[in-house]
């Protein structure tokens, strides 16, 4: 009897252009959108350019805002990197462009951490390696010896896979008991339409809550297997563009259901791009379509270990102690998306370590609304804020009462009370603990509260 032989995928195998082609497009024209919606709206300046401190990602303290008005150059760079990468114009070098200036930008904050912006570095960074000029482009108009109408497999291969990822894991994500057997947190966010004409009531209802979580969950996990699959892929898109519009609707989650809707068109095969592609397509031209493009060792090497980060990446949360949700260690760039409503309330004071007199610090003074709310509950930021702090009023004079201290290497305590899914408040933070002796490689079981059962 003959065996059936499994073959490995021919990455370096040409397949047609137009998938490639019109996910660049779609990426750069939301690019530009994006930059130009964070100018329009003022966020420029009240993001980056109006908060005294900034929270910094591990390892990438050395990472600032311009001054001023300068903070707008990144976004302008930004936009025209994008514009290249939609209009296929110097390539190779908008793509870098538009990578560095939009890392930059969401490197600056961790308090503006957002999953899609994660996802915006990542295929931006891939991008720069793709051919994705090759056809329907300024430079293979200027060049015909760029174009082709095929490309190297791996390149369609990797958006597919950085997509499917992105659903998979945050379908695994929401299998968790607070998600699957409390509907938590639709069912706190769907409260807030109860009072809508007609369909109120059924946003107030339970079994609403539970019947989305289900689906978001069920959804997430499928999606990319029916996606590749040719019969289920027309269905799939639907539930695509539905659930995404859906999202857009309920929730302030900004382009992210607009890059997704974009983005998953990948999946479909070059006819269907084609059919919309041959607009600007320059017909009178020769394309070349057996253009090689060898899989180098670098390049092969380079790619295997990015798909190896890729899925590392969001299971590190295993090698931490304690409740994910309330300690947060391994939480972000894991693709967990909307799967909380957890807020804090945080009180720091400054403490004489001589007299023991302390003040209590308005951190509006400090800190954005924004920086507040993220802070509050995110142990790795508070340690951070009360490091500022502890520069901050080190070697300064106070006042407790009519007494005048000069502070010399003050404690910072703090009072944090955070509630998580719709719980009762608890504390997460007491102030039995000097956090300026805690080091932000410690684990945060050692000095945050356990959470209530």
């Amino acid at each position: 009897m003959d065996m059936i032989k499994l073959q490995r995928p021919d990455f370096t195998r040409m397949v047609p252009i137009g998938p490639l082609v019109a996910f660049r497009i779609i990426f750069g024209s939301l690019g530009v959108f994006g930059a130009l919606r964070f100018i329009y709206y003022g966020w420029v300046d009240s993001l980056y350019i109006q908060p005294k401190f900034h929270f910094h990602y591990f390892l990438m303290e050395w990472v600032n805002p311009l001054p001023g008005n300068w903070m707008y150059l990144p976004f302008i760079l930004m936009t025209l990197g994008a514009l290249g990468i939609a209009l296929g114009c110097f390539y190779r070098f908008s793509a870098i462009l538009y990578f560095l200036s939009f890392t930059y930008v969401e490197l600056l904050d961790k308090a503006n951490y957002l999953n899609h912006y994660y996802f915006v570095s990542i295929v931006a960074f891939l991008l720069i390696f793709m051919p994705a000029n090759a056809d329907v482009s300024i430079d293979a108009h200027r060049n015909p010896n760029l174009r082709s109408s095929t490309v190297p497999y791996w390149s369609i291969w990797m958006l597919r896979f950085q997509l499917s990822l992105v659903y998979c894991f945050a379908g695994i994500a929401k299998i968790n008991s607070d998600w699957l057997f409390e509907a938590q947190p639709l069912r706190i966010w769907l409260q807030g339409y109860r009072d809508l004409p007609i369909v109120g009531s059924l946003f107030a209802s339970a079994w609403l809550a539970f019947v989305f979580s289900w689906f978001g969950c069920i959804y997430d996990l499928f999606v990319p297997f029916f996606l590749m699959n040719r019969k289920t892929r027309t269905f799939a898109y639907g539930a695509v563009v539905a659930f995404h519009l859906l999202t857009w609707m309920l929730f302030p989650i900004g382009v992210f259901p607009w890059v997704m809707i974009g983005a998953t068109l990948v999946f479909f095969p070059a006819s269907f791009h084609d059919k919309w592609l041959r607009f600007f397509r320059d017909e009178s031209k020769t394309v070349d379509s057996n253009k090689q493009r060898p899989l180098t060792p670098v390049l092969k090497y380079g790619l295997i270990l990015f798909v190896a980060v890729q899925i590392v990446i969001p299971f590190r949360f295993l090698f931490y102690p304690g409740q994910l949700f309330w300690y947060e260690e391994g939480f972000r760039f894991s693709w967990r998306v909307m799967l909380m409503e957890k807020k804090g309330y945080a009180t720091f004071y400054v403490v004489d370590r001589k007299t023991g007199g302390s003040i209590e610090v308005n951190n509006a003074l400090y800190l954005t609304d924004t920086q507040i709310d993220q802070m509050s509950r995110q142990p790795d930021m508070i340690l951070e804020f009360a490091q500022f702090l502890g520069n901050k009023y080190n070697d300064t004079v106070l006042h407790f009462g009519k007494e005048s201290v000069h502070l010399r290497h003050p404690k910072v305590e703090a009072e944090i009370f955070v509630t998580l899914n719709g719980k009762p408040h608890s504390a997460f933070v007491t102030r039995k603990h000097d956090l300026l002796g805690i080091s932000p490689t410690q684990s945060y079981t050692t000095w945050v509260e356990e959470p209530l059962p």
